[in-house]
């Protein structure tokens, strides 16, 4: 894929040097990585199901103490839901993700020695597991190449023109098509971390986006702003 790659949609096709892009997004943040606090594959599925509608931030607050109390399976199975709503609280949606760890874990107990299943269709028949979840648990844990299209990647990758979709599912077609899938892991950290960065939901720091001259909103916004003649 060269400069120029194109990206054809249902709706349009639209012309994006997605090399220059993703190159551009490894020189701004050459150390991404998931910035949820974990030490096995089980802790990383955990933060995530908590991560729903939460900061990373936030979930690691909560982590950092669930995880030296609980640290396998068995030990939430030792847990009533209220005891493990009042573990983690704080977080948003805590008594469904209570009720959906304590059943995940009954799963992970039962069906798979404790362990965390290696393959998308295991993990989103867990409960609180949906596939952005199974995306950051196989590509976070197991290396497995995989897209995760949170809330920054679907907002980030629309706006540069990576992809042109209102479904997530869709976006992360697109993104598949047109990023090398040697480096769909890697990508898929780059695009969070330019979200939380630069290319915020709110007032987006274009001003200061090295990846400007190829951003389809940023031309949008220019052309909006200066009138067809501008």
């Amino acid at each position: 894929m060269g400069k120029g790659q194109r990206l054809r949609t249902a709706r349009h096709a639209t012309d994006v040097p997605v090399d220059e892009v993703l190159r551009e997004l490894e020189r701004l943040y050459p150390h991404a990585r998931c910035e949820l606090h974990f030490r096995n594959p089980f802790e990383l599925l955990i933060a995530t199901i908590l991560s729903a509608q939460c900061t990373d931030k936030k979930v690691n607050e909560v982590t950092a103490t669930l995880f030296e109390k609980y640290k396998r399976p068995e030990d939430y199975l030792r847990l009533t839901q209220e005891e493990l709503e009042r573990e983690i609280r704080g977080l948003g949606l805590y008594k469904n993700k209570s009720k959906n760890i304590l059943a995940t874990c009954r799963i992970l107990h039962e069906k798979h020695n404790g362990e965390v299943p290696r393959t998308r269709e295991e993990l989103e028949a867990l409960p609180g597991v949906g596939r952005k979840t199974a995306n950051v648990v196989l590509s976070n844990a197991f290396g497995v190449p995989a897209i995760a299209v949170d809330t920054h990647v679907f907002r980030v990758a629309n706006r540069i023109g990576l992809a042109q979709s209102d479904d997530v599912r869709e976006t992360e077609e697109q993104l598949m098509a047109v990023i090398p899938k040697e480096k769909w892991s890697q990508a898929h950290h780059w695009l969070i971390w330019h979200g939380r960065r630069l290319c915020t939901a709110r007032n987006p720091r274009c001003s200061a986006c090295p990846i400007r001259p190829h951003c389809r909103y940023a031309r949008e916004t220019l052309r909006a702003a200066t009138g067809p003649s501008g």
